[in-house]
Formats: C-alpha cells, sequence, structure tokens
C-alpha cells in the first residue's frame, strides 16, 4: 500500500491545475461571477476541458472514450472550479450513459459531439417529487408513429439552459421482474424537440446552470430511444458511485484554498502584538481544517480506487461523499473563523467557497439517502424500499 502518487499521477494532477490557471479561469475571470456563463463562453470552456480527456473519461478509448481510471479523473477532477465540475460531471455521465444503453448507430450518431464538446449535453433525471428515488419518476413518453411524446417536469438538470442535448430519463408502461414501472432514456436536442427552460436561483454555484425543464407533448423521433434492453435506474446507480466521491473531491478543492489563505492569514494578521498564528485556538481551527482535508481526501480516492480495481463500491462512495462534504463544509467555516470579521466579507471570498460548498452535498444523494445506502451495505437490509 503506498499513499504517494506516482510520477505519472501527480503529472496528470499537475497538469489539470496548470489547464485550469491558463485556460478556464480567464474564460470564468471575464464573466459575472453571480450570473450563468453566457453560452459561447460555456461551450469554448466546454471544449478546452474534453481536449483535455473529461468528454467521456469512463468509456475505455476502444470504445470511443478517453479511457481514464476513475482515480486518475478524480486527480483531475479536484483540480477545477465547483461548479465548472459540476458542469462537466453533467456533461460526461451524459456520455457515459448515453454510451451504455445506446445502439450502434445511435453511439456513432450522437456521441462523436459530445466527445469533443462541441455539443453541451446534460441528463434530466430528478423530478420535483422523486429526488433521490428515480424509480418514482412521473415523465412519460409514449410512441406515436415515428416519434415519441414525452410529458413531464424535470428539476436541477446541470447544463439546462446551455444544453444542446439532454438524456432525459422516463417512465415506461414495461414492467421489471418485480412489477415495477421500467425507465428508458431519450436523447432529446433542443433544436429539434423544443422544451421549456428555467434556471433555478440557488445559494452558490452561481456561474453554473441548474435548471427546472418542462416537456408538453415534446415530439422526438423515435430513433432517439436508447435501445438498452435493460433499466435506466441500473444505469442510474453504477454512474452515481463513481460521482459521489468526485463531489467529495469538488468540496475538498475548495476547502484546501480554504485552508490555504487562512493559513497565510494567520502569518500576516497581528493581535495583541503578535501574528495570530501563534494564538493556540488559532492553531487547533487549522490542525482541524486540514484533518478534514487530508481525510476527505484519502476517503475519496480510496472509494475512486475501489471502483478501478471492480470491488463493490456501493457503501464506500456514500461514505466518501457524504463524509468529505460535511467535513469540508465545516473546514471552510473554520478558515472563515481565523480570519474574524474579514470572513464574512464578500471581498476576502471565503464566503463564496462556503456558498459553493453548501451546494455539494444535494447532487448524487443527500448525506441522509447516502447514511441509508452504507447502512444497507453494512446490515442487508433496505431503509428506503420494499
Amino acid at each position: 500500500m503506498d499513499f504517494k502518487l506516482s510520477e505519472d499521477q501527480a503529472m496528470i494532477q499537475e497538469s489539470a491545475r496548470r489547464m485550469v490557471e491558463r485556460d478556464i479561469l480567464p474564460i470564468l475571470n471575464a464573466n459575472d461571477p453571480n450570473t450563468s456563463l453566457p453560452y459561447e463562453p460555456m461551450h469554448k470552456m466546454m471544449k478546452i476541458l474534453c481536449a483535455q480527456g473529461l468528454g467521456a473519461p469512463r468509456v475505455p478509448a476502444e470504445q470511443g472514450g478517453t479511457g481514464m481510471k476513475m482515480l486518475e479523473y478524480g486527480l483531475m477532477y479536484e483540480q477545477l472550479p465547483a461548479w465548472v465540475s459540476i458542469a462537466v460531471m453533467g456533461n460526461e455521465v451524459t456520455y457515459t450513459r448515453i454510451h451504455a444503453e445506446a445502439n450502434e448507430e445511435q453511439r456513432k450518431r450522437i456521441l462523436p459531439k459530445i466527445l469533443t464538446g462541441e455539443h453541451v449535453a446534460g441528463s434530466a433525471t430528478t423530478e420535483p417529487g422523486s429526488g433521490s428515488d428515480p424509480r418514482g419518476a412521473r415523465t412519460t413518453m409514449r410512441y406515436d408513429g415515428d416519434d415519441v411524446v414525452i410529458n413531464g417536469r424535470k428539476i436541477w438538470v446541470s447544463n439546462g439552459s446551455v444544453a444542446d442535448v439532454l438524456a432525459v430519463a422516463c417512465r415506461t408502461d414495461e414492467e421489471d421482474h418485480r412489477g415495477r414501472k421500467k425507465l428508458r432514456r431519450v436523447v432529446v436536442y433542443r433544436d429539434q424537440s423544443p422544451y421549456h427552460v428555467r434556471e433555478v436561483e440557488t445559494v452558490g454555484l452561481k456561474q453554473g446552470h441548474l435548471c427546472e425543464i418542462v416537456f408538453e407533448d415534446c415530439r422526438v423521433p423515435r430513433e432517439n430511444v436508447l435501445e438498452f434492453e435493460g433499466d435506466a435506474a441500473a444505469t442510474l446507480t453504477v454512474t452515481w458511485n463513481g460521482n459521489r466521491p468526485l463531489c467529495g473531491l469538488t468540496s475538498v478543492g475548495l476547502a484546501q484554498k480554504a485552508f490555504e489563505a487562512a493559513r497565510d492569514y494567520a502569518g500576516i494578521r497581528e493581535a495583541f502584538g503578535k501574528k495570530i498564528g501563534n494564538f493556540q485556538l488559532i492553531q487547533k481551527n487549522l490542525a482541524d481544517i486540514e484533518t478534514a482535508i487530508v481525510s476527505s481526501r484519502l476517503m475519496c480516492y480510496m472509494a475512486l480506487d475501489a471502483i478501478d480495481r471492480g470491488d463493490r463500491a456501493n457503501g464506500t462512495s456514500a461514505m466518501a461523499k457524504r463524509y468529505a462534504c460535511e467535513a469540508c463544509l465545516n473546514a471552510i467555516h473554520l478558515a472563515m473563523q481565523c480570519h474574524g470579521a474579514m470572513g464574512i466579507t464578500e471581498e476576502l471570498g471565503l464566503e463564496r467557497l462556503w456558498r459553493d460548498a453548501r451546494m455539494i452535498p444535494i447532487p448524487d444523494g443527500t448525506p441522509e439517502i447516502l447514511a441509508l445506502i452504507q447502512g444497507r451495505e453494512l446490515t442487508g437490509f433496505d431503509a428506503f424500499r420494499t
């Protein structure tokens, strides 16, 4: 067991950090930090990210993806600005789900433009009445000649207002072996099948594009119904297992920035005739922040490595995200405390880190549902399904 990154892993991590500083931050800084990034700069940014292999990291190169190990993906992912990481995940997980459920003709027709970033993609899964329960979806699809007709409402769609293509999870009349309605995914192009979009104002991730989408008799060519003979809900679970430690690493990245700011401030701010870094409580806060970051990072790396090794990662991934998000949110709070009154100013930027960190526990499983997933793995009993 070796906790040190290999030379190749360190190079991957450093390359991603430099790419963000050189190519991504200038785009973000040229636009209002409190307003969703417009369509053109968003597409420019996504093309840059996809050129770095982040368009389809989970799909092997021989199958059309860019083929990374999940741990390598995580090393890059941690370097991304928080809302950018969520946008990347929304884009690439849509690629991954379409790839898993499409036939060969659909893959060749739909995926290449997502891979290069020419098309920004998003997954429309969650609904107002079925957050953590994808099988409770009420959005329906019905066949009508050469089309399918979609009716329903989706919420928290990443990239929703800038997406060229959505993968929409719809309830069908088909049933699985337990008698539950199956989900099937339909690929919807906005310029081909219009739908209603409303951006949702949130406490953080202000430059992102979290949206509510309404489908009212939305007609989609029948050829865009993914042909996977299974259940889209099962594919969701597989991708969620990878998403959860990645979300945890987004929290780690935010806490790392807050820690560096607090540590530097402790070395220059004076009170009672000495640097505040001399005070025991400041040192304890810094120690607690670093402990939260290191433990969270290692737990997320462990979960991603488990996926790479083919181990069952349901509980491990749930544990990693839940712990990292909660620990790192508290770590940012402590960093703000180290700054005293300056910690609550917009000028310093720590409040923005806190607001962004407060968003991360929600996607891909809230702390409450993640605790139950971990509990199910420990006991064998399912607390939220019959």
